[in-house]
C-alpha cells in the first residue's frame, strides 16, 4: 500500500498540536502558580480528563487487542517513566520556571536520545551525531547559564524532564519490535492516569474555585486534542517532514508567556534554541537518511 503524504495536512495537525500546547502550559502554569493548586494534583485532574476525552479514540483503536502482549511489565515501567517526565515539568511550570525557559530546555530530549541509542540500544553514534549532540547542550546551556548568580536548581527541572521523555522514546523504540503502535498508545492513556493519582495522593488537594476547575478542563480537552492531532500529522504525512514543525511550540510558547504572565525572553533565548533546533534537525535528518538507507538495501 501507498505511503499517504499530505504535507499541508500533516504541517497543519503539527501547528495544531503545538497550539494545543501552548494553550495547556499556560492554563497548567496559571492553575499552579496562580492558584496555588499542587502539580502533582493539576497532572492527575489534566490526564483524567484527557482520558475520558479520547475514550472514542481508544474504542476505534480497539482496546481488548491492542492489550494483548509479553512484555507488561515494560509497558508498565516505560508509562512511569514518562509520567516522571510529566511530574518534573509541571513542578518547573508551577515553581515558576519561565515558559521561554522551560521550552526550550525541553528540546534537548532527542539529544538524550541519541545518547541513550548509543549506550543502551547499541546504536552506531558516530561523529557528526556526537559533534550535533554537543552543540546541542552547548546552546542549552546559553540558555541556563549556569554560571549567573540568578541560576536556580528549579532550572534543571526541563532537563529532567526531557531526560525522562527521552528513556520514555528508546523503550518505545525497543518495544515496536515486538508490539504494534496501537498498544503503545493504549497502554500508555490507560495507565498514565493511575500513575498520576499515586503521586497525587500525598499532596492531594481540590480545586477551590470554579476558575480553576474550568482551567484543569480545558487543559485536559486541549491535551487530548494535541495528542489526537499529532497522530493525524504523522498519519496524513512523512514523520521527517513534520517534525520540523514540532519546533513552533516554542514561539507559540513564548507569546503566550508574554501575554500571560508579561514574562519577556532575553536574546540569549534565541541563541541558545537555535543552536539546539540546528543540532535536532540535524540528528533527525540524519537518522532518516540512515533509516531509508537501510530500507533501500537488499534483502
Amino acid at each position: 500500500m501507498k505511503q499517504i503524504h499530505n504535507p499541508i495536512q500533516g504541517a497543519a495537525w503539527m501547528l495544531i498540536a503545538g497550539l494545543c500546547f501552548a494553550l495547556v502550559n499556560s492554563l497548567s502554569q496559571y492553575v499552579s502558580f496562580k492558584l496555588g493548586l499542587p502539580s502533582t494534583t493539576v497532572a492527575f485532574i489534566q490526564y483524567a480528563i484527557a482520558l475520558v476525552a479520547m475514550i472514542p479514540w481508544l474504542k476505534q483503536l480497539g482496546v481488548r487487542h491492542a492489550l494483548k502482549t509479553e512484555h507488561l511489565g515494560k509497558h508498565c515501567l516505560r508509562v512511569f517513566i514518562s509520567v516522571i517526565g510529566i511530574q518534573l515539568w509541571l513542578w518547573a511550570l508551577a515553581y515558576p520556571v519561565p515558559i521561554w525557559q522551560g521550552i526550550a530546555l525541553l528540546m534537548t530530549s532527542p539529544l538524550f536520545a541519541t545518547i541513550g541509542s548509543g549506550l543502551f540500544l547499541r546504536e552506531r553514534v558516530g561523529i557528526a551525531r556526537s559533534l550535533a549532540t554537543l552543540a546541542g547542550f552547548c546552546g542549552a546551556m546559553i540558555i541556563l547559564e549556569p554560571w549567573s548568580e540568578g541560576f536556580t536548581w528549579a532550572t534543571l527541572l526541563p532537563v529532567g524532564a526531557a531526560f525522562f521523555w527521552a528513556t520514555y522514546s528508546l523503550m518505545v523504540k525497543r518495544l515496536s519490535a515486538y508490539d504494534p503502535p496501537t498498544t503503545m498508545v493504549v497502554y500508555l492513556l490507560l495507565l498514565i492516569t493511575p500513575f498520576n493519582l499515586v503521586l497525587a495522593v500525598p499532596d492531594w488537594t481540590l480545586p477551590a474555585s470554579a476558575t480553576a476547575w474550568w482551567m484543569l478542563i480545558g487543559a485536559g480537552l486541549l491535551t487530548a486534542l494535541a495528542q489526537w492531532a499529532i497522530a493525524k500529522a504523522y498519519a496524513v504525512a512523512d514523520a521527517s517532514f513534520v517534525q520540523p514543525f514540532d519546533h513552533a511550540k516554542l514561539p507559540l510558547n513564548v507569546l503566550f508567556g508574554w501575554l500571560v504572565f508579561s514574562w519577556v525572553p532575553p536574546g540569549r533565548l534565541w541563541l541558545g534554541a537555535g543552536i539546539i533546533i540546528a543540532a535536532v534537525f540535524f540528528i533527525t535528518h540524519w537518522e532518516s537518511r540512515q533509516y531509508h538507507a537501510t530500507k533501500a538495501k537488499p534483502a
